[in-house]
């Protein structure tokens, strides 16, 4: 099992759902910079949701090294979050056994059976919270120079929020969801998404749908061509993450119906001497490398699994990973950029 990201930034995750522990180790950050402990926390705490009603009891990171007097020492900074027993499953599986949907069958194949069987821990959602820590860590040092990504459900199921303008999509915007108990950008759509999983949980059944994210104040001229692209690092991020199925970029899939005339974003210098497109189809990203224009991609994460042979009610935080899953996506493009930025002149 990989758990081992190496970009320029390294980020490494240990540690299993049943264990009492799990962590992250992070290396390469720029020394010096300064930790909001409060920020940090914030954001972790976005990883659950109080309208869904799930979260972990403890989600505040122990910070062991490569931080001193809130300030990053250039060391690797290691932290880690204490984890809350479970009932431990059964000590074998069978293939009846095998949950329908879930990696427990090919787990057991990948590891010729000697993976720990106990809520499937190397495919837990839990090595997400590691995950929010460092994407936190990152978005912070960003922030400091004018870089802020941002997240919201697009849809749950049928039920679509308005989207972010790819075009003008701002700070406001992107801030203003974070706050929110349930991150979408329209509340009376928001409540009924959150309606309609509580309706699901209740027949036992579980929705899936589509998190939207935007960075914003990226420059023109980050990443590379190829296999070093800026797609390429965020693409392998938010596919570690539990329960994605597909990512986009800009128009995506839709850009396939177009016609070329249609997809080309025609460039135009701005009052203040910036180069920019009227359109953003591409979403600020050409040939692996950043246009200037807000990197904007949509990611689909699938229904979580339903328990086989039971029809009865399930809980509303097992109905839908969406919600909890919109911090974890951000976080995700924080890492990618900051490895990306690190190599932008005057960026340290």
């Amino acid at each position: 099992m990989s758990s081992i990201w190496n970009n320029r930034i390294s980020v490494s995750i240990f540690g299993e759902a049943q264990a009492p522990a799990i962590g992250i180790t992070i290396d390469n950050l720029p020394p010096g910079e300064y930790i909001n402990t409060e920020e940090l926390t914030a954001f972790m705490a976005r990883r659950s949701s109080r309208v869904m009603g799930n979260g972990y009891e403890n989600t505040v990171p122990h910070i062991m090294s490569g931080v001193i007097n809130e300030r990053t020492t250039g060391m690797p900074l290691c932290a880690f979050l204490q984890n809350t027993p479970k009932p431990s499953a059964p000590a074998e599986k069978t293939p009846a056994l095998m949950r329908t949907g879930h990696a427990d069958y090919t787990g057991a194949a990948r590891y010729k059976g000697f993976c720990d069987v106990r809520d499937s821990v190397g495919f837990s959602d839990r090595i997400t919270l590691p995950l929010c820590f460092a994407g936190a860590i990152c978005g912070q040092i960003l922030q400091r120079r004018g870089i802020y990504a941002g997240a919201h459900i697009l849809s749950i199921h049928n039920m679509k929020d308005n989207p972010f303008d790819p075009v003008n999509v701002g700070r406001d915007a992107v801030l203003s969801v974070r706050k929110k108990d349930f991150p979408v950008i329209n509340d009376r759509r928001g409540w009924t998404m959150a309606e309609n999983i509580r309706k699901a949980a209740e027949a036992g059944e579980t929705l899936g749908g589509i998190i939207e994210c935007a960075a914003i104040n990226v420059p023109a001229g980050i990443g590379s061509p190829v296999f070093d692209g800026l797609e390429n690092s965020i693409a392998q991020l938010v596919f570690g993450i539990p329960g994605v199925s597909g990512l986009e970029f800009g128009a995506g899939f839709s850009a396939a119906r177009m016609i070329g005339s249609q997809n080309n974003d025609d460039y135009y210098v701005n009052d203040h001497g910036y180069i920019l497109t009227k359109t953003n189809n591409h979403g600020g990203v050409l040939g692996g490398i950043s246009s200037g224009m807000p990197v904007t991609l949509k990611v689909a994460v699938k229904p979580p699994l339903t328990k086989s042979g039971s029809s009865g009610a399930i809980k509303v935080s097992e109905a839908c990973s969406v919600p909890s899953l919109v911090p974890c996506v951000e976080a995700a493009v924080n890492i990618a950029l900051l490895s990306h930025m690190i190599d932008y002149p005057d960026f340290c």
